[in-house]
């Protein structure tokens, strides 16, 4: 391997880089087969197939109810009308996440709090959450990013003392466990999205998944007006909602969505269930590889629990590295980003954007009333400008991407990592 950095005219460490190795989701034709048959017996907007997928889901988590959706940000959504967030509402939601994580509390005339993030583990940082609950606090929006488990034991310990629920957004982290448990799980309720390209893929779908049956018949009785209890047009009576209060609306959605599961997806979703421990299991061992590597390399901290933690990051979705400056001759990190891609490795510097900045949680007016959402129905301004939250202000100059390798190729894996120590042994040709 030549000495000499490629971005600056040097041979790659990486001349071809195997992206078979990094393929996913993974089809086959028994996830084809799935589909095709829900095609042939033209039942995209059935629920037998939606229905034992949610159960089995259910059961591979230890969960008792599951619920299917078009989308996770759909699932989030109803996840949040269902513990009783709306007008002049907030929650509370780590500003470092997507924008389904919370902005669907807008739509409900509810305002979102952000706290900062643990420089570590990119999750809500539990020291940031007790100040910002105030009497119009319904609701901790936890995020377990990167599927590194939140702090579950403390987040649950300050929302019980609150009477605040807890809804987990386990969309990175299909399969993590938390100390025996796996996310999606411990909250009160859970949404999820499961779209192509997460860590358990089956199309443009979302699951909640909850304990409480309360929140499970108002999930339904929010979008899923075919499992109330009463006809629809054509439809016939699936009665889920045992809920006097919710019934006597039956037959039409409370929220007027419609959040059905298409069946391909579902039908996806139980081939994929069957081998996805399997599957996850080869990635843990190749991403646990792959991150020993990098963390020998001066300046580089991978995401990743500790070992011994009882902690596991299941599909790894999105996996991310931390990046230390100050190791590295104070190199910026798009620097350092632009020269591993020039070796051969893909490498993209920062996160997620931090969300208390955006606009539309400072000026978006959605229901025309004159003035910002976040404080039109009587709520306290939470609004949070440059500086309010430094953690996650500075993920973008303290993180960059990885490969996901979900196939273990030890001697592939070995090249890409020695691009990563290329550039770091070779830092000064980068000042």
């Amino acid at each position: 391997m030549s000495k000499q950095l490629a971005v600056n005219g040097g041979s790659k460490a990486v001349e071809e880089f195997k992206s078979e190795l990094c393929i996913w989701p993974i089809v086959t034709d028994e996830d084809r087969a799935a589909i095709v048959k829900v095609l042939d017996e033209c039942s995209m907007s059935a629920t037998v197939i939606t229905k034992e997928f949610e159960k089995e889901y259910a059961a591979w988590i230890g969960v008792k109810y599951a619920l299917g959706y078009c989308n996770g940000t759909s699932a989030l959504h109803a996840a949040m009308w269902a513990c009783g967030v709306g007008a002049g509402d907030e929650i509370i939601c780590p500003s470092m996440t997507y924008w389904a994580s919370c902005t669907a509390a807008l739509s409900l005339g509810a305002a979102v709090n952000f706290a900062d993030i643990d420089p570590d583990t990119l999750c809500i940082d539990p020291e940031d959450i007790e100040h910002r609950i105030g009497p119009k606090t319904k609701a901790i929006v936890v995020v377990h990013y990167s599927g590194y488990p939140a702090d579950m034991d403390r987040i649950m310990e300050i929302a019980g003392r609150h009477g605040v629920k807890v809804i987990e957004d386990a969309s990175h982290s299909h399969g993590s466990m938390y100390k025996g448990r796996h996310t999606g799980t411990i909250g009160d309720i859970c949404g999820m999205s499961m779209m192509s390209g997460k860590a358990f893929a089956i199309g443009e779908a979302g699951l909640v998944t909850t304990n409480d049956r309360s929140l499970y018949e108002r999930c339904i009785a929010f979008g899923h007006y075919e499992r109330t209890g009463a006809a629809s047009n054509f439809n016939a009576v699936d009665a889920q909602v045992t809920d006097s209060e919710l019934q006597k609306f039956a037959g039409i959605p409370l929220g007027g969505y419609k959040h059905r599961m298409n069946q391909w997806c579902s039908a996806m979703g139980k081939v994929q269930l069957k081998h996805y421990p399997a599957r996850i299991a080869e990635i843990d061992k190749a991403m646990n590889y792959f991150c020993d590597l990098l963390d020998a390399v001066p300046g580089l901290k991978t995401h990743r629990p500790p070992a011994g933690s009882g902690l596991t990051k299941g599909g790894w979705y999105h996996p991310v590295c931390h990046y230390n400056p100050e190791e590295l001759k104070n190199v910026p990190i798009e620097t350092f980003c632009k020269a591993v891609t020039a070796e051969g490795v893909k490498c993209n510097p920062g996160i997620n954007f931090p969300l208390h900045l955006h606009k539309i949680f400072h000026e978006a007016d959605i229901f025309n009333m004159g003035k910002p959402t976040m404080i039109s129905f009587g709520q306290r301004d939470v609004r949070q400008g440059p500086g309010t939250l430094p953690v996650s202000e500075a993920s973008g100059r303290r993180n960059f991407t990885i490969p996901k390798f979900t196939t273990y190729d030890k001697t592939e894996i070995e090249k890409v990592a020695a691009a990563f120590k290329k550039v770091a042994d070779n830092i000064d040709e980068l000042i």
